[in-house]
């Protein structure tokens, strides 16, 4: 029978061999980002402490400050010492399944949103337990692309931070258009409401109120869904769980916003009303009220100046907006006038309107430069 002393004599040292799995290039860049997006990253591994830290440190995941720990350290704690520490460890190493759901129910506890990756069987009460289970789609088990929420195609971590950020530009989006329908239909109801307490007559038929939802609670609202992502969205803290589409003074904004729509609406009826009488008061209403909100579409692009991200940058917007001013000349100016119960103004009066439907512009603008309106 050999042995080792038999086997291991009279041998040349020729040198060593050593092999790494290293991480993707793009690994790095989307760690930093996470960090930056108020995201922390952390490892969890079956691999060698030691190993596991190296990786981390060359990732970016584990900092100054950091610690890295074994399963079975993390098997001595209790689940109150653990929510004690939980936020100053970026890497685990040799733990179990149940270590994992441990972690994860542990960020939960601190009010966290948490995302688990994971491509075995073992990883499967892990990504079910987390808020959003990524599962690996390359290498990742059917076991454990069943427990997940979603699946990774490329196996790349780079593809959720990309997913974040599109997910926060969704919801950006989303408050936006909620914020431009909510504001311009505000202004209108208002604008009726007031001009009947005052004035006992309507500024706007109903069918010219129609004509104004359909200029712009179609295609200037579907467009503004199609905003591009903002560049420092990745540069925003995570909002919290609990934290309602209205926050941020987005509600009372609304209702501000609508006042406004309602004031300049009343005073063009007024104008002229006194210079044409009710039906030109009412094409005065009709032509600032439905302008006023098209313009407040791109006032509703970003919280950020217009002269900062550009005023046509949003060509799906350009057209919508077109289209818009289109069919409102189409029964300001055709025909089409006498059924909506229009007439054409002096020159002077489609001055007066021009400058009042510019207002949200100006008064958008200034409230940003001033800090009213900040970037959430």
């Amino acid at each position: 029978n050999p042995t080792p002393e038999s086997i291991e004599k009279d041998l040349t040292f020729l040198g060593l061999v050593g092999m790494i799995d290293p991480p993707r290039p793009e690994a790095k860049a989307a760690v930093a980002v996470c960090r930056k997006a108020g995201i922390k990253p952390v490892m969890i591994t079956g691999d060698h402490v030691v190993t596991a830290s190296a990786i981390a440190k060359e990732l970016g995941i584990l900092e100054e400050g950091d610690r890295a720990i074994t399963g079975s350290e993390l098997d001595t704690m209790t689940d109150t010492e653990l929510d004690a520490q939980v936020e100053g460890i970026a890497v685990y190493a040799r733990v179990s399944p149940e270590n994992k759901i441990r972690i994860v129910k542990s960020w939960q506890r601190k009010g966290q949103v948490v995302s688990m990756t994971g491509d075995g069987v073992n990883d499967a009460p892990a990504l079910k337990a987390a808020d959003i289970g990524c599962a690996m789609g390359i290498t990742g088990t059917d076991v454990a692309k069943g427990a997940a929420d979603m699946t990774l195609t490329d196996d790349n971590f780079a593809t959720i931070v990309d997913a974040v950020q599109e997910g926060r530009g969704i919801y950006a989006n989303i408050k936006k258009v909620v914020g431009f329908l909510l504001g311009t239909n505000i202004g209108e109801v208002i604008t009726v409401f007031v001009a009947m307490l005052l004035w006992h007559v309507s500024p706007l038929l109903s069918m010219q109120l129609l004509w104004i939802n359909l200029v712009t609670d179609s295609l200037p609202a579907i467009a503004l869904g199609m905003e591009a992502v903002e560049k420092d969205v990745m540069e925003k803290k995570p909002k919290p769980k609990d934290e309602g589409i209205f926050a941020n003074g987005l509600g009372i904004r609304i209702v501000l916003q609508g006042f406004m729509f309602a004031i300049l609406t009343l005073i063009a009826f007024k104008i002229g009303e006194n210079a044409k009488g009710i039906e030109g008061g009412r094409t005065m209403a009709f032509m600032v009220l439905s302008l006023s909100q098209v313009v407040q579409a791109f006032n509703m692009r970003s919280n950020h100046s217009l002269f900062k991200i550009g005023f046509f940058t949003n060509k799906k917007l350009n057209l919508a907006v077109l289209s818009s001013i289109l069919l409102v000349c189409l029964v300001l100016f055709t025909p089409l006038q006498v059924a909506f119960s229009l007439i054409m103004l002096p020159w002077h009066l489609y001055l007066i309107a021009l400058g009042l439907i510019l207002v949200p512009l100006v008064v958008m603008e200034v409230c940003k430069a001033t800090g009213l309106i900040k970037p959430e």
